[in-house]
This record gives C-alpha cells, structure tokens and sequence, in this order.
C-alpha cells in the first residue's frame, strides 16, 4: 500500500499542469537546500573551535550541550514557518477500501523525510568528526549524534501539534510566538531552567545508554498524538461541517466614486476582509508602516542613502507587493464562473489596478511622519510611490497572467506559501532589485536628488502609459485564459 501510495503521489507531481514552474521552482529550492547545507557543515566544523575560544576554561562538548535547548526553540519557529504537513489527496481513498490508518502512516512517515529533520545532522556530523578527531570516545560521539536526530525528529511533530491546534486560530502565528517566548523567558530569567533540564537529560543518556529509551519514547508519544489528530479529521463529513458565524456587512458605499471597477472592488475588499488568507495582506500593512524604524535610526544607515530607495518602494508598496503577486489567484476557487460572466477582462484588471494604487498613497500618507528623520526620506517615499503606480503596478499585473498556482482562500494567514510559484520569485527581481539598482546608480554618478528624480520619471512615463499597458496586460490575459483556468481547477 506504501508503494501505491509513492506510485500515486509521482503521478500527481509530473502529470500536474503546473508541472513546468513546480520544476523551477524545486530547482530554486534545491539551491537554497545545498546552500544552508553548506552552511551547516561549515558550522559544525568549526563549532569546536569556536568554542574552545568562547570558553577557553571549559569542555566544548559539554558547552555546545548546554546550548542545544536554544537550538530547539529556533529549529521550532522555523519549522513552524517554514515547514508544512506533506500534502496528500486523500479524499478519493475515503471512499475505497483503504486503511485510514495506512494514510495518516504514509502521510506522518512522508514528513519524517523532511530537509529540515536532516539538516542539524550536516552540522551534527561533522562536529562529531571533530570530537573523534580531539580523542573522544568513539561510541560516545555516536550516541550522542543520535540522541540529536531524535531530537529533531521530536521537534518535526511537535511542530505539527502546535500546528494543528493554532489552525484553528485567526492570527495563527501566535501560539508559537507564546510558547517560545515563555519557554525563553522561564529560562532566561532562571524561573525554570529548561537549559539544564535539558543538558543533564542529554550527558546522563550519554553516561548510561540505556536511557536513550526516554527520548525514544517521546518521539513514539509525539508520533502518537500526531497520528490521533490526523485520523480524527480523516472522514468526508469533516469537509462538509459547517461553522456558523455571525455575518458582518460593510459600507461599500465609497467606493462607487471609482466609476465602472467599482463592483470588482467591492468584491475585492470583501473577499480580502472575510478570508484568513487574504487578511494577511492587511495586517502586514503595519509591518509595511514600521518597517522604516530598522534603518532610519539606525546610524549605520546613515551613510547609505541609497538604501532609501527600497524603503520607499517597500513601505508605500507593501500591499501592492503582498496581494498583487497573487493577482489572479485569489479568485482560483471561482475563477471558471468568473471567466464565464458577460464582463470585460480589462475591468476587472482596472480593478485591481486600482486597488492597488489606492494602497500606494494611502501608505505614502501614513509614511509622512517619517520626514521627522530628513526630507530626503520623504523624497525617496515619494519616489518609491510614483515607481510603485507607473512601473511596478504594471510589471505585478503582467506577471498574473503567468501564475498557474491555486489558493485556498480558507487556509490559515500567517507564512502561509501555497501558491507561491515560480513566478513570485522571479518577479521579485523587478519588483525590489530593479529600482534599487536604478537609484544606486543614479546615487553614484550623480547625487539623491537627481536618482530619485529618475524614478519619479519612470513612475510618470508609466502612469502615462497606463492606457497603452493595461490593454497589452489584457491580451497576456486574454491569451493564457483557458490555461489558467485548467491550472485553477486541478485540486
């Protein structure tokens, strides 16, 4: 039944419509996997010496197992950030003769093969290389490189408890956020010190072997508890079970002064107010308004004026970036009905166009009380504001028309990456690294006032333009209608 189950998974992968930019996409992520490799195995060799130079009066085995307990918590955000429950069709298997308990096994021992339970082991090993190499014992240095995969393992289902329970919550980042700062805290503040908990659990299982059985138990606990949760929810009627909630109306009134997109905005707004998924792209509206405070008072910014420019571009186009690299897959659930309505493509792209420009100025108001730390801050918002309506509200548009990726709109807001496809990466590079290239540049041959002229101009050759490059965002549209359409129907 395992083998089935791989065979059926290989399937789905290379007979997917968006089997193309799944393939770029695995490229990218295989980068960044031998890269963080790399990283760790550099980290692991040279973990000894640095603390050897650290704590020149102890045992740098002995301290690196007093850090361990912080290694924990960031390996725990991380994963919880970073690292989702394998996906697994399972619904058409509900209604066959296959074990329940066969599904949740595949889908619980697939997770188990996760990069990010093996890459502590690429810094593991090689430090335990090292502690070989320094005299240590040899089966001393195995065990405890064990004990560390257990761990990891540990921290791979706990990660999906915390998940399952913060699911079920708007602002779902926060149970992790309440759990490693008070686990932090309690230790730091030596309340409880989970640290040496911790560090004598470890040196005793390396004293007497016969204790590796706790850890081991934990994990076998963990697992258990994962596999409770997961077969609980594995029936049909969980999908269908409704919530009732009480429904919220809106005045939508306002927004009738934008002419004939004024219903595509209403749809917008409301889609975006009433959906976990998309309400992410209002609360990082805050980030977008603080995100000045890193560098602004910084006084190695000082000197960098150039870094402005980013800035500008990423608090006054935040939302811009944030709910337009999605453009048209916020509405995937429904977007074949959509398609088959008597509207103009080019209204409902003006639409969103024009929501987004909204965003712009509405965050470059907020932003003014930055000039409190220069007038050339104001002037690189206000460059980074007309760059972001002429130039980049076009290049996110255009951009859509390549995006194959659906969105469960349902799904919990916070670093939440499905979706995400190719298209989101390599548009990044017009998006961010385009202007900041420009006004570097700029800033180098000339002075500031002269690069962020520059990007004013191109936002006004672009806002000019506008008619012209809607109507050509249009045809791209136009074009991939009925491949976007497949790619969206797919589960």
């Amino acid at each position: 039944m395992i083998r089935r189950f791989i065979n059926l998974q290989f399937k789905e992968f290379f007979r997917s419509a968006t089997f193309g930019k799944g393939l770029a996409l695995k490229a990218i992520m295989i980068f960044l996997a031998l890269y963080f490799i790399v990283m760790f195995v550099a980290m692991g060799i040279s973990l000894y010496p640095i603390m050897k130079k650290l704590f020149p009066d102890q045992d740098p085995f002995v301290m690196v197992n007093k850090y361990i307990f912080y290694w924990l918590l960031i390996d725990l955000m991380m994963r919880f950030f970073l690292q989702k429950l394998p996906v697994m069709h399972v619904k058409p298997f509900l209604t066959l003769p296959v074990k329940r308990g066969n599904v949740v096994n595949y889908v619980l021992g697939k997770s188990a093969l996760s990069f990010f339970n093996f890459l502590p082991l690429f810094a593991a090993i090689p430090f335990g290389g090292v502690l070989i190499y320094k005299g240590y014992a040899v089966g001393l240095v195995l065990l405890w490189v064990l004990l560390i995969a257990i761990i990891s393992f540990i921290n791979n289902f706990i990660n999906f408890v915390i998940e399952s329970w913060s699911s079920e919550i708007e602002l779902s980042f926060l149970p992790i956020l309440i759990i490693v700062g008070s686990l932090f805290a309690l230790d730091y503040f030596e309340i409880i010190s989970f640290k040496n908990i911790l560090y004598v659990s470890i040196q005793s299982s390396l004293d007497y072997p016969i204790l590796i059985i706790v850890p081991r138990l934990i994990l076998a606990a963990v697992y258990y508890i994962n596999f409770k949760l997961l077969y609980n929810k594995l029936y049909l009627d969980v999908s269908l079970q409704s919530k009732t909630q009480e429904v919220k109306t809106m005045d939508m009134g306002w927004t009738r002064r934008f002419g004939e997109v004024a219903p595509f905005m209403q749809l917008d707004l409301k889609l975006i107010w009433r959906n976990k998924r998309t309400k992410s792209s209002v609360f990082i509206l805050v980030i977008g308004l603080l995100y000045g405070l890193f560098f602004y008072p910084n006084p190695a910014y000082a000197n960098m004026p150039w870094i402005f420019a980013f800035v500008g571009v990423f608090c006054t186009g935040v939302f811009l970036i944030n709910f337009g690299q999605f453009i048209p897959a916020w509405d995937s659930s429904y977007y074949k009905l959509l398609m088959s309505q008597n509207i103009k493509y080019e209204k409902y792209l003006k639409s969103k166009f024009t929501l987004m420009v909204f965003s712009v100025v509405v965050m470059f108001i907020l932003t003014i009380p930055y000039v409190y730390f220069g007038y050339k801050i104001l002037l690189a918002h206000l460059a980074g504001a007309i760059y972001n309506i002429g130039v980049n509200s076009h290049v996110i548009l255009y951009g859509g028309s390549f995006n194959r990726k659906k969105i469960d709109l349902s799904q919990r807001a916070a670093f939440n990456f499905q979706g995400t496809g190719a298209v989101q990466w390599i548009i990044g590079l017009p998006l961010m690294i385009l202007p900041l290239m420009i006004f570097g540049v700029v800033y180098w041959l000339a002075n500031f006032l002269i690069a962020s002229l520059v990007l004013i101009v191109l936002g006004v050759i672009g806002i000019a333009l506008h008619p012209r490059l809607i109507k050509g965002i249009t045809k791209s549209y136009q074009n991939s209608k009925y491949k976007m359409i497949e790619a969206f129907s797919q589960d």
